[in-house]
This record gives C-alpha cells, structure tokens and sequence, in this order.
C-alpha cells in the first residue's frame, strides 16, 4: 500500500478490502468524472436543491484527497456545463458563490499539497469575480506537479470541437491534408492532458451529458446510482477496481501490451 493512505484508509474497513484488491501499478492516470445528482439527494431528504450541492462539496475535496494519495496524476470534474443556466438564477448564482468561497478557502491547501488548478470551457461568460479567482489559483498553483485539479465549468463538449475547427481555420500555414487526429486534439481545451482512461458518472444516468465527446473515444465508463454528495472513497475505490477488471484494446483484439 502507497505510504499516503495508511492514516487514510482504516485497516479492515470496506475501503481497506478494495484497496487489497487493487494494482497500485495500473491505476489511471486520468479520471472525470459527471458529478450528478446534488438536486435529486436534496429532494429526497426534503432539503432545498443548494443543499445538495452543499454536501456535494465534500464530495469534491474527499475524491481529490483519494486520487491524490493514490497519486493519480489528473482529475477533471464536470462541475457547470453550458446547459446549467436554464437552472433558476438563484441555484446558478449560489453554485458561483460556492465555487469561489472553495477557491479563497482552499488556495493554501492545493499549493501545500502541490495541487494544480486548471479549468476548462469558455470562461468569459463566468461571473467576474469567480474568474478572477479562478485565473488567481490557476497561477498560484501552475508550478505543482502532484495532482492536477481540471474544472469544466461553462463548458460543453460540441461547443469545444467547434472552437477547434474555428481555431485551425485561422491558420494561415495549416496544410488541410495533413490534418490528423493528433493534430486536432492540440487545438482542444484539453491539448495539454493525456484522455481520460476512466469517466465515472454518479446518480444511475446512462449518457455522457456533452462532456469530453472527443477526449472520452476509448474511456472506460463507470456508473453508480449513488447521487454525487454521497460519493465518497469506497466508491472511487469501487470503480477503480472495476476498472482493473477491464481489458482496454482500443479498437484492437490484444491489449496494447501484447505488442510490446
């Protein structure tokens, strides 16, 4: 077991048997995840829907905990798609509230802990004092190297392949013919991480809600039913054991280790 999660996983708990069953080797190097159901969790408790996405937070900095002490090397979280502002304004104003209370009170943590912040998605129509924020712990944070922490927010999936081609239509020099999928993903939001190996969605919905159309091609695809502010360790550790369960061929009938 890594020396990270010894005073993190109690020995004999749930937690500690899926950790036993892991591959600390073959862990992902990336995982997104759609974190759903923060309104339905609410609902049923009779809560106001903000309350959801309230607890949903500590869901948030728990997840970032585990795969930082699993080291695993990105998370990208899906926390405001572009669709999210049909949502009432009162709900979309408190999740910016949200987003940015966490970023100027856990901007000692994520350099402390040598997290990284990058966010995704076309953040000009975000409120400005959360962008401001958000460029703010994107510099303080641009040098860390253990975690990096990707924030989809205003982001859509289309809307990100379109910028693409609009953006390589501009280039004078660009030799159309030469143009391959390498090529393009340079052109995407997320040109400078590797694709997600694992996209985990909560709250039992089978779709992938415009989320990393292009990046998701050959993810695996893990859903629970448990709504988002219930998620916590044991099913991350629950999906990344699944996921070692997994054969990735990408297309092939071998694995790609078979033609080493």
């Amino acid at each position: 077991m890594f020396k990270d999660l010894e005073d993190f996983i109690k020995p004999g708990s749930e937690e500690d048997l899926l950790v036993k069953q892991l591959d600390l080797s073959r862990l992902p190097r990336h995982v997104a995840i759609i974190m759903d159901g923060n309104g339905r969790w609410a609902k049923k408790r009779k809560l106001p829907r903000i309350e959801g996405h309230r607890v949903g937070s500590k869901s948030v900095r728990e997840v970032i905990e585990t795969c930082a002490r699993l080291r695993i090397e990105f998370l990208t979280l899906y926390a405001f798609s572009k669709e999210n502002w049909k949502r009432p304004k009162k709900e979309v104003a408190t999740l910016w509230r949200l987003l940015e209370e966490y970023l100027k009170k856990e901007d000692k943590v994520l350099v402390k802990n040598q997290f990284r912040l990058k966010v995704i998605g076309e953040i000009g129509d975000i409120p400005l004092s959360v962008r401001k924020e958000l460029v703010r712990v994107e510099e303080l944070t641009k040098n860390n190297k253990r975690l990096t922490l990707v924030l989809a927010l205003n982001y859509g999936g289309r809307d990100e392949i379109v910028d693409a081609v609009k953006n390589i239509l501009k280039e004078k020099d660009m030799d159309i013919n030469t143009l391959d999928e390498d090529k393009f993903s340079r052109y995407l939001y997320t040109a400078q991480f590797p694709d997600p190996d694992l996209l985990i969605r909560t709250s039992g919905e089978f779709r992938v809600s415009n989320f990393l159309l292009w990046q998701i091609a050959y993810s695996e695809i893990w859903i629970t039913e448990v709504f988002w502010p219930d998620f916590r360790k044991k099913q991350l550790l629950q999906a990344l054991v699944d996921y070692q369960k997994r054969e990735r061929r990408f297309g092939d009938i071998h694995p790609p280790e078979d033609h080493a």
